[in-house]
């Protein structure tokens, strides 16, 4: 199949458009680089520099490569950096999603998958979380996002379109050539590799006093591959799924603490650690039901151990200490 990714140049699209590509499918990427890199996409990829908000430069695009599905990838994407600029976000990804749709009705193209997250959550009243969980997005990042869902929703209803949303709760890991490297990085697993690697004088660890074993916020992480591998699985069952929405994760959340303990034994190096305070909005645990996946997309991740996670991401950063260098 031809595939449009968008934001392909980026961390997770990267991965999955290598994962395209070992899956047989031809792969178009179309990124403006404000915050993915050109080094980042795969060979075999064709990359075209281009901001999706560009409606008909992106149909013409899609035209001329008869695009069939795409996989939407671009947002921005820090809840902090949507708390102090509300507008960019909601032009960045809600504008975004309006126009590729857009875009994509003008040339007849009536599939997409959906990079959604785990923030159109806000605060779970449980966990595990299901897809059923009310939605509470608390910031702005989680709210566009949200508001993407329901216009594709809408989509769906008035048009027809057969899509998938896809919400993750946190990826991380690497594959053998493709990582993260954000700029500026807020993730913990890269941040405390960082710190045990001395690239980061100290990591920061918000909040000791959570209601949890070890006083820290617990996650649940996935790796990249094994979510890239979900979006594949979605594009293979889409004109089939009864569900429009799943949850990414591994269903076993760990404490700040214990990523780091991990961090140290993988890396073989002590991690210096300052305590700092809560940030706001912070849940304690965050820990997916990936149920539906599971039942409907046959997903079973493979990589689901937070060594192997760990380890994934330490060897691409020995590999590429500088990151992508563009």
């Amino acid at each position: 199949m031809k595939v449009l990714v968008t934001g392909g140049a980026g961390y997770i699209g990267s991965v999955t458009a290598e994962r395209l590509l070992e899956a047989g499918h031809e792969v178009l990427v179309a990124d403006n680089l404000s915050r993915g890199h050109r080094r980042a996409v795969p060979e075999g990829a064709r990359l075209e520099v281009l901001d999706i908000r560009d409606q008909e430069p992106l149909a013409r695009l899609m035209a001329a490569a008869g695009i069939e599905c795409v996989m939407h990838f671009s947002a921005a994407s820090l809840v902090g950096e949507s708390m102090e600029h509300p507008g960019e976000y909601f032009d960045n990804n809600v504008t975004g999603m309006i126009r590729l749709l857009r875009a994509m009705g003008r040339v007849g193209v009536g599939r997409i998958i959906f990079s959604s997250t785990a923030a159109v959550y806000g605060e779970p009243g449980h966990v595990p979380i299901t897809e059923s969980d009310p939605i509470a997005p608390t910031n702005p990042y989680g709210e566009s996002k949200t508001i993407s869902e329901r216009i594709l929703d809408w989509h769906r209803r008035i048009h027809g379109l057969q899509y998938a949303a896809l919400r993750y709760f946190n990826a991380a890991g690497a594959s053998s050539n493709r990582g993260e490297d954000h700029a500026p990085e807020t993730h913990l697993i890269p941040l405390a590799l960082n710190a045990a690697a001395g690239r980061l004088e100290t990591l920061s660890v918000f909040g000791q006093d959570y209601p949890t074993p070890d006083g820290t916020c617990i996650r649940d992480y996935i790796h990249v591959c094994d979510l890239a591998d979900a979006h594949i699985l979605a594009l293979e069952h889409l004109g089939e799924l009864e569900e429009t929405t799943f949850n990414l994760g591994n269903g076993e959340g760990y404490s700040v603490r214990e990523v780091i303990d991990v961090v140290g034994r993988v890396t073989g190096r002590r991690v210096p650690l300052r305590d700092a305070p809560r940030r706001p909005g912070d849940p304690a645990r965050l820990v997916a039901s990936a149920e539906r996946a599971r039942k409907l997309l046959g997903w079973r991740p493979q990589r689901a151990e937070l060594e192997t996670i760990v380890g994934d991401a330490w060897r691409w950063m020995e590999r590429f200490p500088g990151g992508y260098g563009d």
